[in-house]
């Protein structure tokens, strides 16, 4: 049984992006998963963590996934759309909603552990990609997981990056590398040929090495990764900030220092922030800056969006006092 579900607007968003969310199951308190009593419930997925962030800047976005027609995906769609998106949701009646377990064995450590082999999210194919949303949209975002979750969800995403192409639509693509889905050696390829066909690309050092090879510093990084035709780079560094190559144009950006409580979703955060000050014409000076203090806000929470800043949070991570009244 196949069943669209979840529309948050009938409008063009400004933003579509594609991928598999799935039920996040978590331990409140640090410690072996084999003795923890209790799991939280809630969702997780590096797309719709850039869709919540810029939504919650004020960029309107449009979701493309699959779900199980099971209560985790009745909870995938709930909580989406409770965020403002424009859910575009096949319901998959014969497949389950992808589960991804957090165990935190220590306060400054965690291993996820994924459960989406045959899920409904892995099925994604293009005849799920809606082509008008695209055409009419500003920006398509994708990353480096959907193409690594099957042969279907790989040509979806090309698909739609296709679909971008012949309409103008700028694309964003974040490389977004998990061992756990497959090798370096097979996704190199396939990285290549999407950022050479991206307007936008964001990596860490290490996964643009995946690409282009090691080099001696992250400016060669961001050099080598716009050779490829992209005309902007940013080279997200965690708590060293970032480097971008924008235009031929190098540029730095530290990153907010904070006492991090969880780092989980604060890359797809950090993408977030530029792309929603990309969409809105600011400098790129001022896109970095954004980023990184979108990053921070994520890593202040347990959870992987739950702690995306508001356009008007933003000025609080420079307030002098600790209250506001």
């Amino acid at each position: 049984m196949n069943a669209q579900a979840g529309h948050g607007h009938d409008g063009a968003s400004e933003v579509v992006t594609l991928g598999e969310t799935m039920a996040l199951m978590k331990a409140a308190t640090p410690g072996p998963l084999a003795f923890t009593d209790s799991l939280g419930l809630g969702i997780g997925g590096a797309e719709s963590n850039v869709a919540i962030a810029l939504r919650r800047l004020g960029t309107t976005v449009t979701w493309v996934g699959r779900a199980g027609a099971d209560s985790l995906g009745d909870l995938v769609v709930r909580e989406l759309l409770a965020e403002g998106l424009d859910v575009v949701c096949t319901r998959d009646g014969s497949a389950p909603t992808g589960l991804m377990i957090k165990e935190r064995r220590t306060n400054q450590t965690a291993k996820v552990w994924y459960y989406r082999s045959g899920s409904a999210g892995s099925g994604l194919a293009p005849e799920h990609i809606p082509a008008d949303k695209i055409s009419r949209a500003r920006l398509l975002h994708i990353t480096g997981i959907t193409p690594a979750l099957s042969d279907s969800a790989a040509k979806a995403t090309q698909y739609a990056v296709d679909c971008a192409k012949d309409s103008g639509t700028l694309v964003s693509f974040d490389l977004n590398y998990r061992s756990a889905l497959w090798s370096k050696e097979e996704a190199s390829d396939v990285f290549r040929r999407l950022v050479s066909q991206a307007d936008v690309v964001f990596a860490g050092d290490d996964e643009a090495a995946i690409a282009v090879g090691p080099a001696g510093d992250v400016r060669e990084l961001a050099r080598r990764v716009a050779e490829l035709g992209p005309s902007q780079v940013i080279i997200k560094l965690g708590a060293d900030g970032c480097a971008a190559l924008v235009d031929g144009m190098e540029y730095r950006q530290p990153a907010i220092p904070i006492r991090a409580v969880d780092t989980v979703g604060a890359g797809d955060a950090f993408v977030g922030g530029y792309l929603a000050e990309l969409l809105n014409g600011e400098p790129v000076q001022q896109r970095l800056l954004t980023a990184v203090k979108t990053g921070a806000y994520a890593c202040l929470v347990s959870g992987d969006w739950e702690g995306m800043p508001r356009r008007s949070e933003l000025p609080l991570l420079d307030a002098a006092e600790p209250v506001s009244r």
